[in-house]
C-alpha cells in the first residue's frame, strides 16, 4: 500500500523513443487520479522522462506531447538509415516541438517542481536542475538531458555555461531510492509502474538506478529505445502504459471513486461460467482481422486509451494518400533506394554538413573555446602524469671514486681523524675521477686516502655533534 500522508514524488525513467509509454501513464493519471500530479512535491525525469515531466509540470496538453513523439518517430523512420541518417537532426526536431507546445509561462510553472537530470561532461557527475529563469532556459535544460553523445552529435550543448549530456548516463531514475517516490519505467523490473512480463527469469540489470529484468521483452524494448518502431507498435506501448498505471492505482486504492471521470477503463473480465465457450485462437485471429478492416480501428472499445489519444494514433496510422506515397512504399522502389545509397548518401551528407555548419556559426566561439579547454586539460593531465613518473624514478649516478673531501683541508689529515660526511653533502656532490694537478687552477696538497672504504664515516643528524672515531 502506497502511503500519501507524507507527500509524494513522481520519477520518470529515461527510455528514448519508448517515452510513448510515459504518455499512456500520464494520460491515465490525469484521467483517473489527477491529484497525484497536482499534489506531487517534485516531478523528476531523465531524457525522455524529463520531457513528459515537463509537460505535466507546465500543464501542457498531453495530446500535443503524443503528437510530438509520433512526429519524431515518423521523421526518423522515413529514412533508410533511420535516426542514424546524417540528415536527421533529433535535437532540432525536439527543440521545435517544445517551442511550439510548451506555454509561454512554462518556466514559472515548472520552477521548484520539475527536476531535470543532467550529466556534467567535466566530471560525469549527476546534476538536478529545478530553477529556470525563462522558457528558453527550460528548453535548453531539456535538450541537454536528451543529448546522447555521438547519437545526437559530437559537441554537447551547454546550460548556463556548463556542458551537459543525457541525464540517464549518471542517473536514469532520479530519487528512486526515496520511499515516497512513484517510479515509472517502460522496462519490466521493480519500478512501481512498469510492464509485468510473464517471465521466470530472476536476473535483473541495474542501469543507473533503473531496474531492468533480463528477458526477451526487455531486450526488444531496448532495441526500440533508439530505433523507433511503426506507429501501431507505439500505440500498443502507450496502451500498455495506461493499463499498468491503472493497475497501480487499483492495487493501492488510489482511484478517485468519489469523483469518477468519463472515459474508457480496462475491460472487465467477465464472470466465469461453465456454459460460456472459451475463444479459440482461430476466432481471435478472425476477430482481429475484422477489427483491422474498420476505418478507425483505434477507436475500438477494447483498447483502453482516452479518445483524444486514440484519434492521434488513428491519424498517424492511416496510409498516406497520393501517387508518390504509394509508389515510394512499393518493394522494388525501396530496394532500388537501398542500392543507390552509396551514390546518394555522400550528396545528402554534404548537404547536411553544410546546413548544420550554417546553423552552428553563432555557437562557434563558445564551442571552440570549450574544445581548446578540453585539449588543454588533457595535456595538463598527461604532463602531470609524466612529471610524477619522473619523480618516482630518479636517475642513478655511477660512482668511480670516493667522494671529494672538503676543500678547506689544506694540510694532511691523520689517518685516525677523518672528515664527517652527511647525506646532504653526498646529494650535493658529484663523484668524479680526481683531476690532475696541472688542470686545476688552485692545486691542493695531496691528501692521504683511507686504507679501506670502511674508514669513510657517515652520520645523519646535527653537524654540531662530534663524529665518533672510525674503527682501527
Amino acid at each position: 500500500m502506497f502511503d500519501l500522508n507524507n507527500g509524494w514524488n513522481l520519477s520518470f525513467a529515461g527510455c528514448g523513443f519508448l517515452g510513448i509509454y510515459h504518455i499512456g501513464v500520464a494520460s491515465c493519471l490525469l484521467e483517473k487520479a489527477p491529484y497525484l500530479i497536482k499534489g506531487a512535491t517534485k516531478l523528476y525525469g531523465a531524457s525522455a522522462g524529463a520531457l513528459t515531466a515537463s509537460v505535466l509540470a507546465s500543464q501542457a496538453a498531453i495530446t500535443k506531447c503524443c503528437e510530438d513523439v509520433l512526429e519524431v518517430a515518423k521523421e526518423a523512420r522515413k529514412r533508410n538509415l533511420g535516426p542514424l541518417h546524417p540528415t536527421f537532426n533529433l535535437v532540432k526536431v525536439i527543440r521545435s516541438g517544445l517551442t511550439r507546445d510548451l506555454p509561454s509561462d512554462a518556466h514559472v510553472l515548472a520552477s521548484g517542481r520539475l527536476c531535470v537530470s543532467l550529466t556534467r561532461v567535466s566530471d560525469g557527475e549527476n546534476v538536478l536542475v529545478s530553477e529556470f529563469s525563462s522558457k528558453e532556459e527550460l528548453i535548453q535544460a531539456l535538450i541537454c538531458s536528451c543529448f546522447i553523445p555521438i547519437y545526437c552529435g559530437l559537441i554537447p550543448p551547454s546550460f548556463r555555461g556548463v556542458r551537459y549530456v543525457d541525464g540517464g548516463i549518471s542517473d536514469n531514475l532520479p530519487q528512486s531510492e526515496l520511499k515516497n517516490t512513484i517510479t515509472i519505467s517502460p522496462f519490466s523490473g521493480e519500478c512501481d509502474i512498469c510492464p509485468r512480463d510473464n517471465s521466470t527469469s530472476f536476473h535483473e540489470l541495474r542501469f543507473t538506478n533503473t531496474s531492468i529484468q533480463i528477458n526477451l521483452g526487455n531486450m526488444y524494448r531496448l532495441s526500440r529505445a533508439l530505433f523507433p518502431p511503426e506507429p501501431k507498435v507505439l500505440a500498443e506501448m502507450c496502451q500498455s502504459g495506461y493499463k499498468d498505471a491503472l493497475r497501480f492505482l487499483e492495487e493501492n486504492n488510489l482511484l478517485m471513486l468519489q469523483h469518477p471521470s468519463p472515459g474508457p477503463a480496462l475491460p472487465e473480465s467477465p464472470a466465469s461460467c461453465c456454459c460460456k465457450q472459451t475463444e479459440t485462437t482461430k476466432e481471435w485471429v478472425l476477430r482481429r482481422l475484422l477489427l483491422l478492416q474498420k476505418q478507425h480501428w483505434w477507436l475500438d472499445e477494447h483498447i483502453a486509451l482516452p479518445t483524444p489519444i486514440k484519434k492521434v494514433f488513428c491519424e498517424a496510422c492511416q496510409d498516406k494518400s497520393g501517387l508518390y506515397a504509394k509508389v515510394s512504399e512499393m518493394l522494388p522502389v525501396r530496394v532500388a533506394s537501398y542500392m543507390l545509397m552509396p551514390y546518394t548518401l555522400p550528396v545528402q551528407s554534404a548537404y547536411s554538413v553544410a546546413q548544420r555548419f550554417v546553423e552552428w556559426i553563432p555557437e562557434v566561439p563558445a564551442d571552440v573555446r570549450w574544445l581548446f579547454g578540453v585539449a588543454g586539460e588533457v595535456y595538463r593531465q598527461a604532463w602531470k602524469g609524466q612529471s610524477v613518473h619522473s619523480i618516482s624514478e630518479p636517475c642513478l649516478r655511477k660512482c668511480l671514486s670516493e667522494p671529494p673531501l672538503p676543500s678547506e683541508c689544506d694540510s694532511a689529515m691523520p689517518r685516525d681523524i677523518l672528515p664527517a660526511l652527511s647525506s646532504f653533502d653526498l646529494h650535493g656532490n658529484y663523484w668524479e675521477i680526481p683531476k690532475s694537478t696541472s688542470s686545476s687552477a688552485h692545486p691542493h696538497p695531496p691528501l692521504i686516502a683511507p686504507s679501506s672504504p670502511q674508514q669513510v664515516c657517515f652520520f645523519v643528524g646535527s653537524q654540531d655533534e662530534s663524529p665518533s672515531p672510525a674503527p682501527q
